[in-house]
């Protein structure tokens, strides 16, 4: 099979109005180069839709993705050498991709080499976490359990310092091997990492007001490679017992069904995000194919007519609510990439816009609600 492929028909409807790609990037010439240098298949105008779990955005100029730590470090260091605008792409969590897609390199890191040293878990960067939770709790290590309600990978997770029912990745990372910006490999700890509340040195931000740079996608200058986590033992059967609680927890409290790209919103101090946009009374807001999804107030979720635009809109709105009740500005979670216009809104200022009626203000929730 060619190193090359194309996707020149999705990439057609779905670019339309994109920015033009950087000065002097040849999409077929760099996809030769990365397969004759690196032997791994480069995909162009890949679809990245179905790649993400919301399941919206355009294509990608060109994908490749990296099975192992060797391939990783090669792509990106191909990139940076070349000045090649590229992202990393986990499991597709936690991000919306623009309808025009993401001009430059896409890298999927599928990188997912693990195992156990005593009381360690080592894994690379494209580790489920949702697995390293269920690997270690088989081993009868406790400290991952909240990965079970991760959905990203364990570079992502130390990227943006996930958590969830009460735990996070500071609380158990021993170190991360990080790939600098001048291409030495180094070993960081929590504290270097700089990592605290879903955030870390490494997530920093590429553009203004969420989104990155038109015309380019979001080089980082810092790249996961792999990570070690310091754990305890504890009882198999206690472990389990908590898996299965906070699998009982997502069923009732989240839209597991639907696609959604994780919560949209931080929480912000002494509160939930969640909270606050149902007291807004956004609940059920709808934007085209976009809804706030009415089991829990912090995710939208899509259907099938959805662009990304819908969501981005709608998100927009939801945060304009919340401010306008609360006086709080709410921080975005999710992560807008790829080339979005310069003002995507509507031609009305509510054009799209469907809400029922505000709901009674909800009850403050415990830590674990998001």
């Amino acid at each position: 099979m060619s190193a090359v492929e194309d996707h020149d028909a999705a990439a057609a409807r779905a670019s339309a109005g994109s920015p033009a790609t950087p000065p002097g990037f040849d999409p077929a010439a760099v996809a030769a180069e990365i397969g004759r240098r690196i032997g791994v298949k480069v995909v162009r105008n890949q679809p990245l839709a179905r790649l993400t779990t919301l399941r919206v955005g355009g294509p990608a100029d060109l994908y490749v993705v990296a099975r192992n730590a060797f391939e990783l470090r090669a792509l990106v260091r191909f990139a940076r050498s070349r000045d090649i605008p590229h992202v990393l792409l986990g499991r597709g969590s936690n991000v919306v991709v623009a309808d025009a897609g993401i001009r430059g390199l896409v890298i999927a890191v599928r990188a997912e080499g693990s195992r156990i040293e005593g009381e360690r878990y080592l894994a690379e960067a494209g580790v489920p976490m949702a697995r390293a939770a269920t690997e270690t709790s088989a081993a009868g290590l406790a400290g991952l359990e909240f990965g079970l309600a991760i959905p990203g990978t364990v570079g992502g997770a130390v990227w943006a310092n996930a958590g969830a029912h009460g735990a996070d990745v500071a609380a158990v990372l021993e170190s991360a091997t990080v790939l600098t910006a001048d291409g030495r490999e180094v070993q960081l700890g929590p504290s270097e990492l700089g990592l605290a509340y879903r955030t870390s040195r490494l997530k920093v931000p590429s553009g203004p007001s969420d989104v990155t740079p038109p015309g380019r996608a979001a080089a980082p200058t810092e790249v996961v490679l792999a990570a070690a986590f310091r754990l305890r033992p504890d009882d198999p059967a206690a472990i389990r017992a908590r898996l299965d609680e906070i699998r009982r927890w997502r069923r009732e409290h989240q839209p597991l069904g639907l696609p959604s790209a994780g919560s949209v919103f931080r929480n912000p101090p002494g509160d939930a995000a969640g909270r606050l946009v149902e007291a807004a009374g956004c609940k059920g807001w709808q934007v085209g194919g976009a809804r706030v999804s009415e089991r829990h107030a912090n995710f939208i979720v899509t259907d099938g007519r959805a662009r990304a635009a819908d969501v981005r809109r709608l998100a927009e709105r939801v945060r304009a609510a919340v401010e306008e009740r609360f006086g709080i500005r709410l921080e975005y979670e999710v992560v807008f990439l790829g080339d979005w216009p310069a003002d995507d809104e509507p031609d009305g200022p509510d054009e799209g816009l469907m809400d029922p009626p505000p709901s009674p203000l909800p009850k403050r929730p415990s830590e674990v609600d998001r």
